[in-house]
């Protein structure tokens, strides 16, 4: 589909050379000789791009630029000006002007600058697919979960989201997906078109650390040459999610608190107040209340955080969620690796159930992963696992299962047919008790399915 491109010119020669010239490469042109003319194109169609002249009969170029960005804020703008209007081009391009065109000026020097136009054009569209895809990504009703402890912390999380000005501490240990939760917090709030921009506040020394957040005036140290904008500063009217904040230190803190005071901050070397609009989405695998406690975080600073607190529960506390879980991601991995796995065997099942799973979701990624790979049969048997998981030993997972003895020792143990209805039951779980879709996991047919179901009853 052809770019658009609205010419604006008193003079009939130059909207005449100019529109053949973008004619002949493929743009759609649309002409007006009036600033009047140009604002109703403008509303009515609505082009991509626009050349104004600054000197217009009536309504000025300057007047039309401002009115544009009203009537079609998407519409990028290229003003044309005679060599002694260079200053009034100069301010147009403060007023958000794209850039200017100094008459008389060549058409190849017209046409590069339009096409430098249009590569902004196709980075707006990749931008916005990329904040589409997160969009959908993100979406709360993605989250897997049947546990009652994180079904709560989705809606707390998804309440968040609606009020996009309250600051957000999400706690939780290393691995259960604090970075995922606050990025369906922005990409589900009003601001999901502005940026989200993070931080690990762990990963950088102090010093580094302060100047990436806030950037930094030419001279503020030895090798600052010149102006540097900081990450605060490229979050505005978006979020920032600062990662691991338990680890910044007091000075740091003090900036902090001053931003979610007072809206403001300064530049390493500054002396200037930069007012910013940010929502602060704060994590960390501290409990920030007792590193209060100890003196290692200031409290006033834990209360500004501690609006809206969120704490994600570890895997082993909602050990329900492990194989639905795992479950998605072998779909996940079956389109990345162009597998073909159905599901796991009924004892690896059980024993991905039992294990403890220090490293959280995290973990439970990387064991998938890895047992895709080196498996080659459709379904992950116990031998596919690592051998942590293997010889982990634990209370059995489940209620109905804690009177079997599952160790080669007991005096009871677990037939294969029990393990096999436990399993069944799981998959059923995972998948809403959709028995289509789990006699496919399960690698079986529905009737074989169904036929199985009516001899447990």
């Amino acid at each position: 589909m052809p770019h658009s491109v609205l010419i604006v010119d008193d003079e009939p020669l130059t909207l005449r050379t100019l529109g053949r010239a973008l004619d002949a490469e493929g743009f759609e042109v649309l002409l007006a000789a009036t600033g009047e003319e140009a604002l109703t194109t403008l509303a009515d169609q609505k082009p991509e791009l626009a050349l104004v002249d600054l000197v217009l009969p009536g309504i000025s170029g300057i007047d039309v630029l401002r009115e544009a960005k009203a009537v079609s804020p998407a519409t990028i703008v290229v003003m044309m000006s005679a060599h002694q209007l260079v200053e009034r081009a100069v301010e147009a391009m403060k007023l958000g002007a794209y850039d200017y065109l100094i008459k008389p000026f060549h058409v190849a020097d017209m046409m590069h600058t339009v096409q430098r136009a249009t590569e902004t054009l196709a980075l707006r569209v990749r931008v916005q697919d990329t904040i589409d895809t997160a969009k959908g990504r993100y979406d709360f009703s993605r989250v897997i979960t049947n546990s009652a402890l994180m079904q709560e912390v989705v809606y707390m999380a998804h309440r968040a989201a609606e009020s996009d000005h309250t600051t957000v501490l999400i706690q939780g240990e290393s691995g259960t997906g604090k970075e995922v939760l606050a990025k369906a917090i922005h990409y589900n709030s009003a601001r999901a078109d502005a940026p989200l921009v993070s931080i690990n506040c762990a990963a950088l020394p102090d010093t580094l650390l302060e100047s990436e957040l806030f950037g930094y005036e030419p001279g503020a140290f030895t090798d600052a040459r010149r102006r540097k904008e900081g990450l605060m500063e490229k979050a505005n009217k978006g979020a920032l999610f600062l990662d691991e904040i338990g680890n910044t230190s007091a000075s740091l803190q003090a900036k902090l608190l001053r931003v979610l005071e007072e809206s403001n901050f300064l530049r390493l070397g500054g002396t200037k107040a930069i007012q910013v609009d940010v929502r602060i989405i704060a994590a960390t695998n501290t409990v920030l209340k007792d590193a209060v406690a100890k003196g290692e975080f200031r409290e006033d600073l834990f209360y500004r955080l501690n609006v809206l607190p969120l704490l994600i529960p570890p895997l082993r506390e909602r050990r329900e969620d492990i194989l639905p879980i795992a479950l998605d991601m072998i779909s996940h991995f079956n389109k990345e690796l162009k597998k073909n796995f159905v599901g796991f065997t009924p004892a690896a099942a059980e024993l991905l159930e039992k294990y403890s799973w220090p490293g959280n979701i995290r973990e439970l990624r990387n064991v998938i992963e890895r047992a895709m790979i080196l498996c080659r049969e459709t379904e992950i048997g116990e031998e596919d696992l690592p051998e942590e998981i293997r010889d982990f030993h634990s209370e059995p997972a489940h209620e109905e299962m804690s009177s079997l003895d599952l160790s080669p020792t007991g005096d009871q143990l677990v037939t294969l047919r029990e393990l096999e209805d436990h399993y069944i039951r799981q998959v059923l779980d995972a998948t809403g008790q959709n028995k289509t879709h789990a006699a496919k996991i399960l690698g079986i047919h529905p009737t074989s399915l169904l036929r199985r179901l009516k001899k447990t009853t």
